[in-house]
């Protein structure tokens, strides 16, 4: 399992089967290089302080939070009304739909997390959605509470894996029109375009990231190394946040479940009704007890949770 911390733990559902799985970011700011600013003479770091114009430095607990909705002109709302409205972070993630895995527009993909069973005994059930995913060549949609926000997010294979992708919604993105209606509806040039399309055909090869290097960052690097064989810098220490704490688990049987899943996804139509899926999500908990002594005897056990504990919540932090 990863050194890293994960930032969510919780169960991957799709119908009946839940898999018990841990998010991890798939990107580091690491590489990246920030500066602060800091006050020559001390060399200490240069803080800030909050400033009304014509009053001066204002204490935090009179400031509130303001939506601008014409210029100069605010909504004022205060950290309790707005802590009411934030989603508690929820331990499942339920796949709800599913799509052609080349019909969402890059547009849409926002970032990146590593899905990953939490155990060995999640690995069956996680192991038959990553495989299904790949072989049916779709993406399944769901929506994701975590730290007071819902998210809208993809998963598709990944190696071994699965991929977690957080997607903008709609009236995140930008039209497109008022940037692109001042180009001519003319073609191109037959003969230009030829041109192009071979060159574009000898340039062509596989993705490899570690092709392309930031010349700019390694620049700055190089100027910072210089200087850090001249004087030793300060490092400053910070806390890193608490790990989330994890639950308990039920075992049921996947294929038993999988089926009762079709089952009911044909009885119940797109719609699926919620009263259909609470006494199948019954009948699965009670045969799960029954062959909770035969639990760990072959690959057709997975690790899931019971239709009473997917409801649990905890506030977000």
């Amino acid at each position: 399992m990863p050194a890293a911390r994960p930032v969510w733990k919780g169960q991957l559902r799709l119908s009946l089967v839940s898999i018990p799985v841990e998010l991890y970011s798939a990107t580091k700011t690491s590489s990246k290089i920030s500066f602060r600013q800091i006050h020559e003479p001390s060399g200490k770091p240069v803080k800030y302080q909050k400033v009304v114009p014509g009053v001066g430095p204002v204490d935090t607990d009179e400031i509130l939070k303001g939506f601008e909705y014409e210029k100069g002109n605010y909504v004022l709302l205060s950290e309790d009304e707005i802590d009411e409205v934030k989603l508690e972070t929820k331990k499942t993630l339920e796949l709800t739909q599913f799509v052609g895995s080349c019909e969402i527009d890059p547009l849409y993909f926002d970032k990146p997390y590593f899905m990953v069973p939490q155990d060995e005994l999640a690995e069956d059930a996680f192991r038959v959605v990553r495989d299904a995913l790949r072989q049916s060549e779709k993406v399944g949609l769901g929506q994701l509470a975590l730290r007071g926000k819902e998210y809208l997010v993809a998963i598709k294979p990944c190696g071994t894996g699965l991929l977690l992708e957080t997607l903008h919604y709609e009236e995140e993105i930008r039209k497109s029109d008022s940037f692109f209606s001042g180009i001519g509806d003319e073609e191109a040039d037959e003969d230009l375009l030829g041109v192009a399309s071979e060159l574009i055909e000898r340039k062509t090869a596989p993705f490899d990231a570690g092709v392309f290097k930031d010349h700019y960052v390694k620049a700055l690097r190089d100027v910072i190394d210089s200087k850090l064989k001249k004087k030793r810098p300060k490092v400053v220490e910070s806390d890193d946040d608490e790990a989330p704490k994890r639950g308990g688990d039920n075992v049921i049987d996947l294929m038993a479940a999988l089926k009762e899943s079709l089952e009911k996804s044909g009885e119940d139509g797109k719609s699926g009704g919620k009263s259909s899926r609470k006494s199948a999500a019954k009948t699965s908990s009670s045969s799960a007890k029954s062959r909770s002594g035969k639990a760990g005897t072959g690959k057709s056990s997975s690790r899931a949770k019971s239709s009473s504990s997917s409801g649990r919540q905890r506030k977000s932090a």
